[in-house]
């Protein structure tokens, strides 16, 4: 969305029928705009590690950016704090914090690739592979929780969140990313707690 005060309206207008939780403006405001203990709209249909309606599971947080340019810093900062919150509250791990592309593929695009999740994982806010060893790719990714999708829907729904500058055929590269990041979904889980935040 292009700016704060249209993303706003288009999140509290009722015909709409899309809201969220939260509202992060480009400056770094944070705005509630849902009670987290009530159910946002913001997902639609989609799944993650195999169950659907996300919507009823999961805290929406909306970050005000028209796609052509990076996250800002303060935007940043504003989501680092925010989502440390929300986590401890929902005791959320980092595997169960997602983009709605990742649980929508091929019909969300959200976050988008300029989006900073190297940095989140960083500070324990979200998976961000190092290294992994090569594995087949729909493996890893059903591993991970996407949904099931074309191979090439679910490939470019994972390269919007770890390889954004990924284009062609599937490559060596996406199979060992994936692998690093079912890994780490692994020792993440047995025991999935709480909901996922998108």
């Amino acid at each position: 969305m292009r700016d704060a005060a249209s993303a706003r309206a288009r999140l509290c207008d009722p015909e709409a029928e899309v809201s969220a939780h939260w509202l992060i403006d480009e400056d770094g405001t944070v705005e509630a705009l849902v009670p987290e203990d009530r159910r946002a709209w913001h997902a639609g249909a989609g799944a993650w590690r195999g169950r659907d309606d996300v919507n009823s599971r999961s805290i929406g947080i909306e970050l005000v950016n028209p796609g052509d340019r990076p996250f800002t810093c303060r935007q940043m900062d504003a989501l680092s704090g925010l989502l440390g919150g929300i986590m401890a509250r929902w005791r959320i791990g980092p595997a169960d914090v997602i983009g709605h592309s990742d649980m929508a593929p091929g019909r969300k695009i959200d976050p988008g690739p300029r989006f900073d999740w190297e940095r989140l994982g960083r500070e324990g806010l979200a998976l961000w592979p190092s290294t992994g060893t090569e594995h087949p790719l729909a493996e890893s990714l059903d591993a991970i929780g996407y949904p099931a999708a074309e191979p090439d829907i679910r490939l470019a729904a994972f390269r919007l969140r770890f390889r954004p500058w990924g284009c062609g055929p599937e490559a060596a590269d996406d199979r060992r990313q994936a692998a690093a990041v079912s890994e780490q979904t692994r020792q993440s889980f047995p025991t999935p707690t709480g909901a996922p935040a998108s």
